[in-house]
């Protein structure tokens, strides 16, 4: 498989060599003075020809722009979907940054809405390659307090948006996807450990990666690979409703293994990664992105001790 742009000004070493030629070996890779490190891989065709549809963008802080900026750099045809007039103003803007035509209405929680979204696809390109979703809800009031509190009303409402919603989609778009495709969504470690101030989201989270595993058994016999990405903690739009969330940024970047927060950037590399060919072995996994966070087992020994500061300012 060509791989154009992605390696671009890397230099690697494969296979075994006697100790006595490492030294030499890799002073031939020292970079050339004046050269610097690519920080983004340059344009591409990694994933031209690919059509794919990608919903949760808000704006240009939301991991799901990450996402998409990596596909669109790489050759990938993007349709966006948005909730609302609001939303509306704040897409339409970012879909003309990427040449995007398609700028469509949706409501998850509305089956002909999601519906109308998929044929117009079917009428605009017949097909679909790749679909991200990058959606979630559940009520600000209840993710502050205890679980055990939340209502009937609140659970039910987050896992229909938040878990289900990804069903709904994954039943649409495999008649899209006759050659198979990859299907996407986002979670987080609050699926996994319990979290602060996440409360009936974890467990949504926890239903969505299952959802995952189950989707890609029954779609996987038609070349469809369904993962997920579990995010380290970002500032977007969504995370303005979990309170003391400079905390939680906080004590990520202190406990990672990196020793710092991620960002959508490096959520878009690891999206891109999933949805092209380059994973085409890859499926039912939940595939974190979060700085090695997940991997830690207590506070990193010199992590400085930070206090929980209780107010409504994220």
């Amino acid at each position: 498989m060509s791989l154009p742009g992605i390696w671009t000004g890397k230099r690697i070493c494969v296979g075994c060599a006697p100790a006595h030629t490492h030294q030499k070996l890799f002073k031939e890779f020292e970079p050339m003075a004046g050269s610097q490190a690519n920080t983004s891989a340059a344009a591409g065709q990694l994933m031209a020809g690919k059509r794919g549809l990608i919903m949760g963008v808000a704006n240009n802080r939301s991991i799901a722009w990450g996402i998409a900026k990596a596909c669109a750099s790489q050759g990938a045809e993007i349709a966006l979907t948005y909730q609302g007039d609001a939303l509306k103003k704040r897409v339409e803007p970012l879909a003309a940054d990427l040449g995007t035509k398609l700028v469509l209405p949706c409501d998850v929680t509305d089956a002909p809405s999601i519906d109308a979204v998929f044929e117009t696809l079917k009428q605009e390109w017949g097909r679909l390659d790749f679909l991200v979703h990058a959606i979630a809800f559940s009520d600000k009031n209840e993710l502050d307090g205890r679980y055990v509190d939340t209502t009937e009303k609140n659970f039910t409402q987050s896992m229909l948006i938040s878990c289900f919603s990804f069903t709904a989609l994954a039943q649409r778009a495999e008649k899209l996807m006759p050659d198979g495709g990859s299907l996407l969504t986002l979670t987080y470690y609050g699926a996994e450990k319990v979290m602060p101030h996440y409360n009936v989201m974890g467990v949504a989270k926890a239903a969505l990666e299952a959802s995952v595993r189950y989707l890609a058994a029954d779609l996987g016999r038609t070349g469809i690979r369904v993962n997920a990405i579990s995010a380290g903690p970002i500032k977007t739009l969504a995370a303005a409703g979990i309170a003391d969330f400079r905390y939680i940024l906080r004590w990520n970047e202190y406990n990672s293994a990196l020793r710092r927060n991620v960002s959508i950037e490096d959520v878009g590399g690891a999206g891109l990664y999933l949805l092209s060919d380059m994973s085409r072995g890859v499926t039912g996994e939940v595939h974190h992105v979060d700085s090695g966070y997940h991997i830690q087992g207590m506070k990193n020994e010199d992590a400085p001790d930070i206090t929980v500061v209780k107010s409504e300012d994220t």
